[in-house]
Order: C-alpha cells, then structure tokens, then sequence
C-alpha cells in the first residue's frame, strides 16, 4: 500500500510538469514577448529608412551566402542580395563543393555584377568553414549571412546595422525569417511556428537578456568579435547555436531585430521535417553538453537561465515518452494506481486547455508580427494541429537527439540537400 502510494505521488508529479511546463512557458514567452514590443518596437514603428546617402555614417558590409547544391535557388537569392538598400556592401557567395550546377550559375552571375564575389571549396567543408572563409575574404568588418535559398528583404541590413552603429558591445544580431512556401498543411503549420514559437520566444529571451540562438538562416556578425572566440565551430551540427554561446560568453551582447526580414523554403514533407527537427535537437543538445560547465561558474550566470530551461525542456520530452509508454501498457495490464482521476493531464481538458493557450499564443504573435507578414492571419485555423503534430516531432527528435549525439562518433558536420518543399513566387512590394 505504501508503495502504491509512493508511485502514485510520483506520477502526478511527472503529470503535473508534462501539462504545466509547456504552460508556464507559453505564458512567460507571451509576457517577454510583449514587453519586448513596448520597449523595442512601438516606440520605433514610426521610424522611416532614410536615404542612405551619408556613406560615411553607414560602414561597409559584406553580405555571405554559403551555397550547397543550390542550382535552384542561386539566381534568385543573389539577385536579392545584389537589390538590397544601403550605401556600401558586396555579396560574397561560397560554393561549398556542390554537386550540381550551383559554381557555374554564380560564376555567370559574377560576370556582370562587380559587387558579387565567388569563393570555390573544391569540396565540402561545411556551413561553418563556407563562412569562415567568406569572412576571411571578407573587407569589411560587418558580416550579414544568410542561406543559399534566402530571400533578404531590400531594407535588412539597414535595420541590423543599427545595433552595430549604435551599440559597440553588440556582436550579432539575429533577424526576422519568415516562411515562403504556404502551399500544404506543414507549410501552413510552420507559417504560425515561426511567429508563435521562434519569433515569440526571441523576443522573450532578450528581453530576459540572452538570446538561445541566432537564426543561421540570417544573422549579422560584427567580424572582430567572431575572430575573437574563434569563428564557427565545424564539429558542431548547429554553427548558429554554437556561435551564439561562444559570443555571450565571451561578454558580447546578441540582439533580434524583428524588422531584419528574409524569405525563406522550409520542409514540406514528414520526412524532411523529421531529419531538420533531429539536426537541431541534436545541435542543441551539443551546445548543451560543451557549455554546461556554466553551471558551476559565478562569470557566466547571465546564461544560466538558458541553460536552465534547456535541461527542463529535455526533462518535459522524456517525461512525454514515459506518460505515452504507460498509456500503452494500460490497454494490456492494470496501472490505475498510477492513473489518478484528478490528473491534470485528462484528455477532456488538458487537450483543450493547451490547444486554447497555443492559439492565444498565436493570436499574440499575430498581433506582434502581422505588420511585417501580411499573410500571417491566414494561418491562424491551421495553428490548432501545431500541439498534435509538432510536439509530437518536437518532444520525438529531443529523446532520439540524445542517444545520437552521445553515442556517435564527432566530427566535421557536412552539408546535407534539404526537403524545401514547392517553391512560391514572393511578391516584391
């Protein structure tokens, strides 16, 4: 009976925190979130871009554009990148050993634009060693990096240079991805995630301080502080994660700028999805393992909330799988002393109440990001999938994350060709 008791006392715990972490952080993202908007962004909405001629008020940037096996994309992108706003930048594209026909289609493009400059690794090296020798290469000392099938916004690096003017401690700064493709359920789902959950939680953790991560996809870098901690790692899975710790803990300040806007192609498929998801559980986990460290020194508790909340993420996703695998046995063997009927995690209100704060979530973001995604209320019906179906994915990649990394060999972290799904016309306006 005592034992009974015992068990009993436990499961509710672990029933309590699998229903009310995921509340507690939606509920502090949200407050972060909108603090964040009344500090940084009402009081800037009205400010227009100037015209940009002073060209010793703006200094030089150069922007990168690591590609792999991005034949598809380079005309676009480039072209995008060539068309950007501000007085004084190049474009350098890095082929990392591509496949297809990426060199020859940045090379032609290279014959008529003087601002665009080609790097060609005879083979793949990486994301992390295509930017560090773009940087190297690299005359100016502001780097602005996105990826080879990115589509930056005209105004991006206006916005972004701002911190870098105006804050001298400030290393990076992280911009504003927006999803291009729109076309099926996934798209649709991750078109509300970016906004609800990535975009949300940016604003959150800095206006708690520290960011968990840059976006790869399209972040600036003051160059001197990326030399100084040693550029991107190239055994790490995830280079963005990695070089976001490294820089805070080496006293940098990192920042989000919501109007830093770029068009991006995400996965379309389940598979596709499962092995980007898996990428960066497993990237996170990595960082995770190489800075917990931090825990025990008194310099670097300005990261001890990150750090902290990881862990508790990583807890929430076991403790998912071990409420899922108890719920299987029950179909074949009695476990009602461990099912408590007052549990907080009854499908008949804990479903609704975790749907119903997902959406306020949303309906949150939408209000933050709407002015800088006309079509974000469109997406509002289909966020009410996004608890069944990307933490189901979410919580999945997590458990399987950490047995790969741990018991995998470490190495260069290579490039691999991603699902991006149906590709769609953006509309310039």
């Amino acid at each position: 009976m005592t034992l009974d008791i015992f068990w009993h006392s436990i499961w509710h715990i672990v029933l309590g925190y699998v229903f009310y972490y995921p509340l507690f952080m939606s509920s502090l993202w949200i407050a972060g979130a909108i603090f964040f908007y009344f500090k940084n962004e009402r009081p800037y909405l009205k400010e227009i871009i100037p015209p940009l001629k002073d060209k010793e008020s703006w200094a030089g940037v150069s922007i990168l554009i690591p590609c792999y096996n991005e034949g598809q994309n380079a005309i676009e992108t480039i072209s995008y990148a060539l068309n950007v706003e501000y007085p004084d930048f190049e474009v350098i594209a890095i082929n990392d050993g591509s496949k297809d026909d990426t060199l020859e289609i940045l090379l032609s493009l290279a014959e008529n634009n003087p601002k665009l400059k080609i790097v060609n690794l005879a083979e793949n090296q990486g994301k992390a060693i295509g930017l560090q020798a773009g940087s190297l290469l690299a005359k100016n000392e502001f780097l602005v990096c996105i990826d080879g099938d990115a589509l930056i916004d005209k105004h991006c690096v206006y916005w972004m240079m701002k911190h870098f003017i105006r804050y001298p401690e400030v290393a990076a700064v992280t911009g504003n991805p927006r999803i291009r493709n729109r076309t099926t359920l996934l798209g649709k789902i991750q078109v509300g995630e970016f906004s609800s959950i990535v975009g949300m939680i940016k604003r959150a953790q800095r206006s708690f301080g520290r960011i968990f991560t840059v976006s790869g996809v399209i972040t600036g870098f003051r160059k001197t502080a990326v030399h100084e901690v040693g550029y991107w790692s190239p055994d790490m899975l995830t280079e963005d994660i990695d070089i976001s710790w490294k820089l805070q803990r080496n006293g940098w300040d990192v920042r989000f700028e919501p109007r830093a806007l770029v068009w991006i192609l995400m996965p379309e498929t389940i598979k596709g999805l499962w092995k980007q998801r898996l990428r960066w559980a497993m990237g996170g986990f990595q960082v995770m393992l190489k800075n917990f460290k931090i825990l025990f020194m008194h310099k670097q508790t300005h990261l001890w909330g990150l750090m902290v909340e990881q862990m508790l993420s990583m807890i929430w996703a076991y403790s998912m799988v071990i409420v899922f695998v108890v719920w299987l046995i029950s179909f074949f063997e009695s476990v009602l002393y461990l099912m408590p009927a007052d549990s907080p995690i009854l499908p008949d209100q804990s479903s609704v109440i975790l749907i119903g704060a997902c959406l306020i979530q949303f309906a949150v973001s939408r209000w933050l990001d709407g002015r800088y995604d006309e079509g974000l209320g469109k997406n509002y019906f289909w966020m009410i999938w996004y608890p069944f179906a990307y933490w189901l994915l979410n919580l999945l990649t997590a458990v399987v994350a950490v047995p790969k990394v741990l018991f995998s060999k470490k190495g260069r972290a290579r490039w691999i060709s991603p699902d991006r799904g149906a590709h769609q016309q953006l509309k310039k306006g």
